[in-house]
C-alpha cells in the first residue's frame, strides 16, 4: 500500500531528537485523536554513548510510550548526510507514504551540526514532494506528489525565539518518560560512558526549565516552542490562545 496517512510526521536527524523536542505536541495531538508518524534520518551511529542496536531498541521503547503510529530510519549517515538527489528522494518517499498535514522538522541551527542541515534538508523535501513529475515509488507502488500544508521547525539545544508555542502541561511527565526510554544517552549513574551535554544529572532540570520558558509565553506551565518559515493562519482571531 503506497499510502499510510497520518496527519502529522516528525522528523529528526538522529533517534531522541523528537523526543527531547516535541513529544509533549505528539502525545497532546494523539490524545486528540491524530496519527503521527516519525521520521530519524539517521542511526545516529556517531553517538559518544550507546550503539546502532541500543538507539533502535530504545527507539522502540520511545514508540511505546508516545503512541506513534509508524517510525522510520532512513540511515543517511549520521554527521555525514547531504543534500544528495539521493537523500531528498528518501525523504520525499516518506512524506508522499505518510501524506501528512504537518511536517516537524529539525532546528534551523543549533549546537549539532546535523540539526541545521537535517531542517534544511527536510525543508527542501517537503516542497520537492509536490513537484509530479518528481517520481517515486513505496513498496512497488507508484506514489502521487504531496506537499504538507505546514512545516514547523522545534528549537533544541540552543535558544530561538519561537513563533509557535503549544501546551503541553499535562504531558510533560510522559515526555521526559519518552526522553529516558533512550537508556544510554541520558543520567545514569552506574554508567562508565564519557560525559556528554546532555548525559549528566542536571540536564532534565534545564529541559524542563525551557519548557517552563516556553510556557511562560502563553501563561502554561510548560510548552513547546516551534519557528515557522511561512506565517501560519487563521479564519479567526479568537481560536489563538
Amino acid at each position: 500500500m503506497a499510502v499510510e496517512k497520518v496527519d502529522i510526521m516528525a522528523i529528526g536527524a538522529h533517534p531522541d531528537d523528537v523526543e527531547l523536542s516535541a513529544a509533549g505536541t505528539i502525545l497532546s495531538h494523539i490524545d486528540q485523536g491524530a496519527k503521527v508518524a516519525i521520521v530519524d534520518l539517521t542511526e545516529g551511529e556517531l553517538g559518544t554513548r550507546g550503539t546502532v542496536e541500543t538507539r533502535y531498541q530504545e527507539a522502540a521503547d520511545a514508540n511505546k510510550i508516545l503512541g506513534v503510529s509508524y517510525r522510520e530510519n532512513l540511515n543517511l549517515g549520521d554527521g555525514f548526510f547531504d543534500f544528495s538527489k539521493e537523500n531528498k528522494i528518501k525523504i520525499i518517499e516518506q512524506i508522499r507514504r505518510f501524506q501528512p498535514k504537518i511536517v516537524l522538522v529539525n532546528a534551523p541551527r543549533d549546537r549539532h551540526v546535523d540539526h541545521g542541515r537535517g531542517s534544511s534538508l527536510a525543508k527542501e523535501a517537503c516542497f520537492l514532494s509536490g513537484l509530479r513529475k518528481i517520481e517515486t515509488t513505496w513498496k512497488g507502488e507508484n506514489q502521487e506528489a504531496w506537499r504538507p500544508q505546514s512545516v514547523y521547525a522545534y528549537t533544541q539545544d540552543y535558544y530561538i525565539e519561537p513563533d509557535i508555542v503549544v501546551d503541553i502541561t499535562p504531558y510533560i511527565d510522559q515526555k521526559i518518560e519518552a526522553i529516558k526510554a533512550y537508556k544510554t544517552q541520558f543520567w545514569d549513574p552506574t554508567s562508565k560512558e564519557p560525559k556528554t551535554p546532555i548525559s549528566g544529572e542536571d540536564f532534565f532540570e534545564f529541559l524542563k526549565g525551557r519548557l517552563a520558558q516556553y510556557g511562560r509565553l502563553i501563561g502554561v506551565d510548560y510548552a513547546e516552542g516551534y519557528t515557522v518559515d511561512r506565517a501560519p493562519g487563521v479564519k479567526n482571531l479568537l481560536d489563538l490562545e
